[in-house]
């Protein structure tokens, strides 16, 4: 799963799952399934552009990381990007939230979604390099 840390004006989006979703109500990072030959980057400006109507740049990739639920396992795979055009329709979501980085952990994220907020607040802070992207 690609999922997209999204960056504007120093806050990052969060995304609430819909109530009929696995893992309904909690926050993630918007994104999807990548598609067979697509690569992580396609498929991030790919699933922004379906479930919220907005074409991204990406800034960088980070290190992947996967997560054992008791009924099924994900391995996210994040970038950062930034809002080119568009505007945020919630075709997927049920509430979206801007957030300053520092305020990420107090949301009630999806659990393979720590992983991913960690790794972007050390990347903020420059003590993680970002993963090559392609």
């Amino acid at each position: 799963m690609a999922c997209g840390i999204i960056e504007r004006n120093g806050m990052v989006l969060a995304a609430r799952r819909g109530e009929g979703k696995t893992l309904p109500l909690k926050w993630e990072f918007p994104g999807g399934k990548i598609e067979s030959g697509e690569s992580v980057e396609e498929c991030v400006r790919r699933e922004l552009w379906e479930e919220m109507g907005i074409r991204v740049e990406i800034r960088g990739a980070l290190p992947s990381s996967t997560h054992h639920y008791p009924e099924f396992s994900v391995t996210l795979y994040p970038v950062v990007c930034t809002i080119v055009s568009g505007e945020i329709v919630l075709n997927e979501h049920a509430a979206i939230r801007w957030v300053s980085p520092r305020e990420l952990p107090g949301l009630d994220w999806a659990e393979a979604d720590f992983p991913v907020i960690d790794s972007y607040l050390r990347w903020m802070r420059g003590g993680l390099p970002p993963a090559r992207l392609g």
